[in-house]
């Protein structure tokens, strides 16, 4: 049976502040809160968690995937911002132009995110999480579609987005030039299978459509770039290279 998306995960130096911004700023209830991170509840059954784990590795350089957050209203906008900001935020500067609609922030461990502008189509209906924008390519754009079963809602000019058969957050690729990977990404996601799956029929599946088994080739711990651990999720790269789990049924 296919993996469903259980998680967004992102590796924190400090994860109770960063699951504190994320919670105040998305009105998502935490859970947890021990040695494996921090979880912030989706608001319907069919949503993924976010997870907050604890990492030592300081961030350098861009994110390659960012939340983009909608709005309604302009006045929608300016109170996500402000609110954004009260939290920890602040306003960074990647080379957007003035006359964009999108304003560009970080949180307080200087992960990227955009408050999109009151009116885009292509998120529409989304959700507040309109989208998870990632840097990718079409192929992974393709991988993706197919290892969650997800279709693809736009492909062209190497620029691909899948959303879920139930509608919701989006993720989506950019195409080229994807920028290059310098170590094990900051975020990644975390896949789930039903109780009475095969985790080797799936993974073998999930290799099948262009996974590769990490160097380590062992579960992954609380820290995928650590390539181990013993809590029962099995680390791959995706075919760009980017690190994500697949966890046992439980």
């Amino acid at each position: 049976m296919t993996s469903q998306l259980f998680a967004i995960c992102f590796h924190a130096t400090r994860p109770s502040d960063l699951a504190r911004f994320w919670s105040g700023l998305l009105g998502r209830e935490p859970a947890g809160g021990t040695d494996d991170g921090i979880t912030l509840l989706p608001p319907d059954a069919a949503g993924f968690r976010i997870r907050f784990l604890p990492s030592e590795e300081p961030k350098t350089g861009r994110n390659q995937a960012h939340f983009d957050l909608t709005s309604s209203s302009p006045q929608e906008q300016r109170r996500t911002v402000a609110r954004a900001l009260e939290l920890g935020g602040r306003h960074i500067d990647v080379g957007q132009l003035p006359e964009e609609g999108h304003v560009v922030l970080a949180d307080p461990d200087g992960n990227e995110f955009c408050v999109i502008e009151a009116g885009n189509t292509f998120l529409a209906g989304t959700g507040f999480i309109g989208a998870l924008a990632c840097d990718g390519s079409q192929e992974v754009g393709y991988f993706w579609s197919e290892a969650l079963r997800w279709p693809l809602v736009w492909d062209q000019d190497q620029e691909t987005a899948i959303q879920s058969p139930d509608g919701g957050t989006k993720i989506t690729w950019g195409g080229p030039p994807v920028a290059p990977k310098t170590g094990p990404n900051r975020l990644y996601l975390e896949l789930a299978l039903p109780a009475d799956a095969d985790l080797e029929a799936e993974i073998e599946r999930l290799i099948s459509l262009g996974a590769t088994r990490t160097d380590a080739d062992a579960d992954a711990g609380a820290d995928p770039g650590a390539g181990g651990g013993d809590d029962g999720r099995v680390l791959l790269l995706d075919p760009d290279g980017n690190e994500f789990s697949v966890r046992r049924p439980r």
